[in-house]
């Protein structure tokens, strides 16, 4: 049976370790593609440097850099990260319409090369790239997938762990809604700790400070990096994303989605927890919600439609 293959758009520090952790589990061959205007070389010496590293961790996947398409025909994944990173202080709204040209070039393209393929998106804003995406790939709503809520749940889990003490693993908490600093929705209604509830853990003021502190994790990290944004925490959330895809996991995974009705909300993308395996999302599933939750919920995918509004063509 033939290798999968996996590409990378975009060959950033986000592109790069995406590509690293992919490998790095051997369950399929990775293609860098990039712009020669924009990366030089980089995504060729970064695919060189990581095939180098092969000997050691006893894996065959390879990786491989392309300025072109040809080498991404027949994908069985595709992974979009082109665009410019968040600077320090700067909004993921504040990216829009630089972005969105940049993400209808490249997902025109991969569709053209990859017709089968799902899509991950992860550019920002990033439900309304993914709007972009949709229309620039004529793909069903199950192919095109944003990434926003594997990434702030990862950091809704480790902030609950840090502060009660056990292991992440043990955190069960997920973030819907938006991919924004002021729209995305820590269900605090719902976080499990080891099966308890994690209000029953710490006292209510402790737990909106681990609520601001999810919704600031991009901002807190761009602080500390001074230039760039985050992508260690980036690309482990979207590995496993990829590995439920072309491994047919089925495991069900906060993403960004195309609303048919979900939470009462329709044509529009948000967040909610997907079933992942072969084609992309196999499902949608609602959490129960409070009222305030669900509230902030419609209001998040609100704010997806009016920014949507300002996408110029």
């Amino acid at each position: 049976m033939a290798r999968k293959k996996v590409t990378i758009i975009g060959a950033g520090m986000t592109g790069g370790a995406m590509a690293q952790r992919l490998i790095e589990r051997d369950i399929a061959d990775v293609v860098l593609q990039d712009d020669p205007q924009f990366a030089g070389t980089m995504h060729h010496g970064k695919a060189l440097d990581e095939s180098e590293a092969a000997p050691w961790l006893g894996i065959s996947s390879r990786i491989t850099a392309t300025d072109g398409w040809d080498e991404t025909d027949n994908s069985d994944l595709v992974i979009c990260t082109a665009g410019a990173p968040r600077k320090p202080g700067m909004s993921r709204e504040e990216l829009l319409n630089g972005n969105a040209a940049i993400i209808r070039a490249k997902i025109t393209e991969a569709a053209r090369h990859s017709p089968n393929a799902p899509i991950i998106i992860f550019a920002n804003p990033m439900d309304a790239m993914c709007h972009v995406a949709l229309k620039a790939s004529g793909f069903p709503r199950e192919r095109i997938i944003g990434q926003g809520g594997a990434l702030d749940s990862a950091r809704y889990r480790y902030f609950v762990a840090e502060a009660i003490g056990v292991s992440p693993k043990d955190v069960h908490g997920y973030v819907i809604g938006g991919h924004t600093d002021t729209t995305m929705v820590p269900v605090v209604s719902q976080t499990r700790v080891g099966g308890v509830p994690l209000t029953d853990l710490l006292p209510a003021d402790k737990v909106q400070a681990l609520v601001a502190r999810t919704m600031r994790g991009g901002a807190e990290i761009g602080e500390l990096y001074k230039t760039g944004s985050a992508y260690f925490g980036p690309s482990a959330s979207t590995a496993a994303m990829a590995e439920a895809i072309l491994l047919d996991q089925r495991r069900l995974i906060p993403c960004s989605t195309l609303h048919t009705g979900e939470y009462g909300i329709s044509d529009v993308f948000s967040g909610t927890i997907c079933q992942l395996g072969e084609g992309g999302i196999q499902r949608t599933f609602e959490m129960p919600l409070t009222d305030d939750e669900k509230a902030r919920v419609i209001k998040a995918a609100d704010a997806t439609k009016e920014l949507v509004k300002l996408i110029t063509e």
